[in-house]
């Protein structure tokens, strides 16, 4: 499985910017999408998840400005990003948790796009 993220870039705070992060491959199936950042100096962090039966849950620091969504027929997540901060400086990484099955057992594996640098700017 292969992620491919676009989107970042520079913009000025108060700003948007959307995100794309497309999968390719041997998907099978897909239990959970979401995006993660990092910004200098600091852990990787949850930005926002969304379930295959479409549950979302979001950081606190983004609720209400940032949306995430889904295209299952493209296999693709997507992170709107409004009235963005300064500290939303980050680089973004989408993630795809996918679960195969041996039996009655599951597997879950996580894959991990490039991540792409978001800046905002005063």
């Amino acid at each position: 499985v292969q992620l491919q993220a676009s989107g970042g870039g520079l913009v000025q705070a108060g700003g948007t910017l959307r995100l794309s992060c497309a999968a390719s491959g041997s998907i099978g199936n897909i239990n959970s999408m979401g995006w993660y950042r990092q910004a200098p100096g600091k852990e990787r962090e949850s930005v926002a998840t969304i379930t295959s039966g479409g549950m979302t849950n979001y950081a606190d620091s983004v609720k209400g400005r940032f949306t995430i969504s889904r295209d299952n027929a493209k296999n693709t997540v997507y992170l709107q990003m409004d009235t963005l901060k300064l500290e939303d400086t980050a680089v973004y990484y989408c993630n795809f948790n996918i679960w195969t099955h041996k039996g009655w057992t599951r597997y879950f594996y996580d894959y991990w796009g490039q991540g792409t640098q978001v800046t905002v700017s005063s």
